[in-house]
């Protein structure tokens, strides 16, 4: 046996050897396989995943042209409103218009004692003529020379004086009947007939209600609604209306309130007795065309802005921001949304603006998968459109 080895194998290489060297060429081999692969063939792209396309439920809303109002509480005060006061002292010697009588300017209220102011007013015009003729006189004698200009300065300065104090006794003469100071009515007396007055007393109140001013205060984040022009409706306690428009908007606010002073003109045809009390003011403003739906569907965003998602022609996510214009029971009115617009109604939360998504649009009327999925309807106070 081992004879027959020996002679099937050279001398000096044993099977072991044999085997060794077999296994070298084999690694060989397999090693330039693969190189050989690896330079004749590109690898394989690495597949990227593809992405998720999220599905979303949306619906088409159409704008409907709305009539917004800046509701605020306010009161009502008489267009005219005067205390009507003594300017002389004197006794109260006759009342010649009493409470809730009609008044017009310039008319007699009362009548108070002279005091003496019938005797000064004629000694103030005695002396005002003769400071005339002196100085008449003066004038004629200058021109001989019999007179210096100095004496005709003089007497032209005691005229004027003269005048001043005619003027004066005019006036305290006329004091002793106060009068109307416009159209009106007397809405209170102060006095009795006999009652001794100083000047600064109190004697009557005159006020004009034909016309009625209604007062009131705007935040500032809404005073750029409010114009001068705007028509208003102003409602009382008891539910009756009058009819005005906005006079004035103040161009400062109030330190305190950081608000706007708004007072508004109304007609008053039947002298409603309102003057003083609180009314609500509802200033209409320029109608813009607005959208209802959920308040659900309102997200906050970053900068504390509201806005709604929808879906663009591109199938892209869209955030818009809106303006709140009225929350009732039916929804949210919004402003600032396309005229045409698909809201999404489910899933909003899941996307983001920019990424495409897929729409399941819900018919008109099909509320069945979603309550607050109403398409718009004509909301209240809505007319045409400008």
């Amino acid at each position: 046996m081992t004879a027959s080895l020996k002679k099937k194998f050279p001398r000096g290489i044993s099977p072991v050897g044999i085997a060794v060297l077999m296994a070298v060429v084999l690694i060989v081999w397999l090693l330039l396989g693969d190189w050989r692969s690896a330079s004749d063939e590109a690898p394989m792209a690495q597949q990227v995943p593809a992405q998720k396309v999220h599905q979303v439920e949306t619906r088409w809303s159409q704008a409907q042209p709305i009539t917004r109002e800046q509701v605020l509480q306010g009161q009502l005060q008489p267009w005219q409103q005067v205390r009507v006061m003594a300017q002389v002292t004197g006794r109260v010697a006759q009342i010649l218009k009493q409470q809730g009588e009609q008044v017009t300017a310039g008319e007699p209220l009362l009548l108070l004692s002279d005091e003496g102011r019938g005797q000064e007013l004629e000694q103030a015009r005695a002396i005002f003529r003769l400071r005339q003729k002196e100085l008449a006189s003066a004038r004629k004698l200058r021109a001989s020379n019999y007179v210096t200009e100095t004496e005709i300065i003089r007497l032209e300065g005691e005229v004027a004086r003269a005048q001043a104090d005619l003027s004066a006794a005019q006036l305290a003469v006329e004091y002793n009947r106060p009068v109307a100071p416009f159209d009106g009515v007397v809405d209170r007396r102060y006095v009795e007939i006999g009652e001794l007055v100083q000047p600064g007393a109190e004697l009557m109140s005159v006020v004009n209600v034909t016309q009625l001013k209604g007062t009131a205060q705007i935040p500032q984040q809404d005073a750029h609604k409010v114009e001068e022009g705007q028509p208003v409706i102003i409602r009382l306690l008891d539910g009756r209306e009058l009819s005005g428009e906005v006079r004035f908007v103040s161009l400062a606010a109030d330190p305190q309130t950081r608000s706007f002073y708004v007072e508004v003109e109304a007609d008053n045809p039947e002298l409603w007795r309102v003057a003083g009390g609180s009314a609500t003011l509802r200033i209409q403003l320029a109608p813009v065309l607005a959208h209802q739906l959920s308040p659900a569907l309102l997200k906050l965003g970053p900068d504390g802005s509201l806005g709604v998602h929808a879906v663009d022609d591109e199938g892209r996510v869209v955030n818009y921001s809106v303006e709140v214009v009225s929350i009732t029971d039916e929804g949210a009115t919004v402003a600032g949304l396309p005229t045409n617009v698909q809201i999404i109604t489910q899933g909003a939360g899941f996307v983001d603006p920019g990424q495409v998504v897929d729409t399941l649009v819900v018919p008109v009327g099909d509320d069945a998968k979603d309550p607050d999925m109403v398409e718009s309807q004509p909301l209240p106070g809505m007319g045409a459109a400008e």
